[in-house]
């Protein structure tokens, strides 16, 4: 199919090296047309899908600066030396937590696998790679704090089993950009698996797998909080699996997803509440008992007199299972942003069965070696 606006080069061609199936010339594949013509989901399931990011395990660092989205420009310890972790120890010499406070660019790799047992919150430094392909890493009994950081890239971990108010698997807050979140599996922490909130903005989620969870992904986190509507996320290829809520909930802020796999909600699949802005595109929706997709909450932003809810759209979506979408008619299209205003391209298929085939299993850590450096 023809692309008018064009992909970034090489993005879909070239050879894989990931724990994706190997691409072949796609028979979906757009940057951001206004009004696009999707494919019935029901055609030509057989076929090979594009999708992103098939160049980013042939060599170590292929990584910085590939994320799709809003997180894009996140190139993470591009400049660093490599910082090799030893130690499944929560702290000291060769440890996980020791790399992270590093003030330098460190391209963090593993040496161990196994599971770190945080007794607090581990934060994450600006200009930090934690990637842990080649490995099988855990954290557990807290999580990573990103925090007035920048260029953050966490690859390939596990986060289960975090304890106390306010433990979230990775809380980004406040005032934290250019942050790419790829093929983590996030499961069962006392508050949410990722928190974005307090201004922070930029970021991009992708290739993750979300499970044995309540309060999922929040953005935005009050209506007092009016500072968030510079708040900006693409999450993509992502797997909402059993889930309860909040795949994601917004406040203020502009969200695009595209191509992931929502299924079993217990609440709602994605919640739009005050003055927030989320384009859905090309997503699978596949209810349990709970049949409606789209919830919206009014609020009242503290600077405002009145109080309202958010806006959605939903452009090739496929709800399926007697789902049914629960969209308000009304603000369907007002005040919307369009992807195409923030940048150029992106990779989405028709939400078909191999598409979700591919959701179920790619997603989440992956038993990839770690590559090599580049010559």
């Amino acid at each position: 199919m023809g692309n008018a606006h064009g992909h970034r080069k090489n993005r879909n061609n070239r050879e894989h090296s990931g724990s994706y199936p190997t691409p072949v010339p796609p028979y979906y594949k757009y940057g951001p047309p206004p009004q696009p013509q999707v494919p019935s989901p029901t055609t030509q399931p057989q076929m090979a899908l594009s999708l992103p990011y098939t160049n980013v395990d042939s060599s170590l660092r292929a990584l910085a600066g590939q994320a799709e989205g809003f997180g894009r420009f996140a190139i993470g310890g591009l400049h660093g030396p490599l910082y090799h972790v030893t130690t499944l120890s929560d702290d000291g010499p060769g440890s996980l937590r020791d790399g992270c406070r590093r003030k330098e660019p460190l391209w963090i790799v593993f040496e161990v696998s196994g599971t770190i047992h945080l007794s607090s919150y581990l934060s994450v430094s600006s200009y930090k790679t934690i990637d842990g392909r080649g490995q099988r890493i855990k954290l557990t009994g807290k999580g990573l704090r990103l925090k007035e950081c920048e260029h953050v890239i966490i690859c390939n971990l596990e986060f289960e089993g975090g304890r106390g108010p306010d433990v979230d698997g990775i809380q980004i807050k406040p005032n934290s950009k250019h942050i790419w979140i790829d093929r983590c599996s996030l499961r069962d922490y006392d508050d949410g698996l990722i928190d974005i909130t307090r201004e922070s903005t930029d970021i991009t989620v992708s290739r993750c797998h979300f499970s044995q969870h309540d309060k999922t992904i929040l953005i935005g986190a009050d209506p007092s909080h009016v500072g968030d509507r510079c708040i900006r996320v693409t999450i993509h290829h992502c797997f909402f699996d059993g889930t309860r809520q909040r795949h994601p909930r917004v406040r203020f802020g502009k969200v695009h997803l595209y191509n992931n796999y929502t299924r079993h909600w217990g609440i709602y699949a994605v919640c739009a509440s005050v003055e927030s802005q989320i384009y859905s595109q090309c997503n699978i929706y596949e209810a349990g008992q709970k049949k409606v997709a789209f919830k919206y909450l009014t609020e009242k932003a503290t600077d405002k007199e009145e109080a309202c809810s958010g806006c959605i759209r939903s452009e090739g979506d496929l709800f399926t299972a007697g789902t049914q979408a629960g969209l308000l008619t009304e603000n369907a299209r007002s005040n919307l942003f369009h992807p195409s205003e923030y940048y150029p391209t992106w990779t989405v298929e028709a939400p078909t069965d191999t598409l979700k085939h591919v959701i179920q299993h790619c997603t989440g850590w992956q038993c990839v070696p770690r590559p090599t450096e580049a010559a």
